[in-house]
């Protein structure tokens, strides 16, 4: 029997979304992170559960053939890379086993998995950045927190940001340290910076930065706005002001500092105006693949009615309307429904209505008005649409469903209450939007069985 604190010799079977390998012992399954396929290891046994172990390596026996040495020096501690120290291959393989086995698992669905579309790039992909800051033994710190933690690992230059936002960063340490900013404590809610945050246009690099204080007006802002500006491309810088007591990122209010306070970025042929509260997805070239999918799923012919939950600023569907009938958006963001008229004005669009509320009551809103939705776009957060939803959009009796899931799992559960309700599951494919990281985007269609 495993107990804590004892060293076992294991061989790794698979491996989770987490980065943790998965063996087996005397019948108990252990949890080992950083091992993967392949490694034989000694591990340190640090946590017993009646039906599972935790354990740490120790010692390689064997190194998986799989393994390579990561370009990040922070990788370990940091934990955002769990796959940062293996092939990509072998990443997209454990991706692409995780998406099926959810579906099987958790869905009961007897469906073929297509395989994972990989991401055009593994690093430097991501257009947004939200860096912590704090003070580590004394020191001014801004990178990342460590896993299941808010301790910050600083890190000057993460491999899968673009090179610009290391250079913003470090005008952000000099400007703290040569003018005693206080950053902030979430212990004692006291101090003024809290979080550093970025975000770059694909399309003409315009850079946004947004500084999430702790206060209405920040000190030395000249100063912070001078050496800001002369990083080409940037065309605005924000103060976001968050005075809660909250895990949350950003405030509510915002104020200008310098320039604009949006980046504009072109999507699949169109432009997107996106500001700081604006969702946009982080991986621009792996979007226009995914979006790409979900249009081709779509199967439009230009009679259609989309309705697209969970809209947005819009991105979705604005890229199908040139393919529909009529284009309606739901949000329950204020901000994002105006950022999607704004959108659909910029790009000619006229075929699309925008409505701000909550999904469930929009979709029941718009079946009380008798609107007959032909597709239905589904993107929800993480934890995926309630049973209010699901059955108002059962009676809402679209002929298709696109279903846009940052969770394989919230989606193989949705898709089989779906699937009670008639409604068959034909494709599903993953798309490696997050290389390197513990997420997939996967996109899923479903049909009205009329029979």
């Amino acid at each position: 029997m495993i107990k804590k604190n004892d060293d076992i010799r294991l061989t790794v079977k698979s491996c989770t979304l987490q980065g943790s390998g998965v063996c087996i012992y005397d019948g108990m399954t252990v949890f080992v992170r950083g091992a993967f396929v392949g490694d034989e290891i000694l591990a340190h046994i640090i946590k017993v559960k009646s039906s599972y172990a935790v354990g740490i390596i120790k010692e390689f026996i064997v190194k998986s053939g799989s393994r390579i040495e990561s370009r990040c020096p922070v990788a370990e501690k940091c934990g955002g890379c769990c796959f940062a120290q293996i092939d990509y291959n072998a990443e997209l393989e454990i991706k692409q086993r995780q998406v099926a086995d959810n579906f099987k698992r958790i869905g009961g669905l007897d469906v073929e998995v297509d395989p994972i579309i990989p991401s055009p790039s593994a690093e430097r992909y991501r257009n947004k950045a939200q860096y912590p800051v704090g003070k580590v033994n004394g020191s001014v710190a801004i990178g990342f927190y460590a896993p299941m933690s808010h301790r910050i690992i600083d890190c000057t230059d993460c491999i899968l940001q673009p090179e610009e936002f290391r250079e913003i960063t470090e005008i952000f340490r000099k400007w703290i340290t040569d003018n005693n900013i206080e950053v902030y404590d979430e212990e004692s809610h006291k101090g003024l910076l809290r979080h550093i945050y970025i975000r770059k246009a694909a399309a003409g690099e315009q850079l946004l930065v947004c500084v999430v204080a702790n206060a209405s007006n920040l000190p030395f802002a000249d100063e912070l706005v001078s050496a800001l500006s002369a990083v080409k491309n940037i065309v605005g810088v924000v103060l976001n002001i968050n005075r809660e007591k909250t895990n949350v990122v950003l405030g509510r209010k915002d104020k200008m500092l310098y320039g604009k306070n949006y980046i504009v970025d072109r999507l699949c042929g169109l432009e997107f105006k996106i500001s700081p509260h604006s969702f946009y997805q982080v991986n621009h070239d792996c979007a226009e693949v995914l979006y790409g999918k979900a249009k081709e799923y779509a199967a439009l012919t230009g009679k259609e009615t989309i309705v697209d939950l969970y809209c947005g600023t819009g991105t979705i569907g604005l890229t199908m309307a040139d393919k529909s009938k009529k284009l309606i958006g739901v949000e329950i963001v204020p901000q994002a429904i105006e950022n999607a008229v704004e959108n659909a004005g910029m790009n000619g669009i006229t075929n699309a209505e925008f409505i701000c509320g909550d999904a469930s009551k929009a979709a029941e809103e718009l079946s009380e008005r008798g609107i007959k939705a032909d597709v239905v776009i589904l993107d929800p957060p993480r934890k995926g649409c309630d049973e209010e939803l699901l059955t108002t959009l059962a009676r809402m009796s679209p002929d298709r469903i696109v279903y846009v899931s940052c969770d394989s799992a919230t989606l193989a559960r949705d898709c089989k209450r779906l699937a009670q309700m008639n409604y068959a599951i034909h494709k599903v494919t993953p798309v490696d939007m997050f290389p390197r990281t513990g997420n997939v985007e996967t996109v899923a269609l479903l049909s009205r069985d009329k029979a």
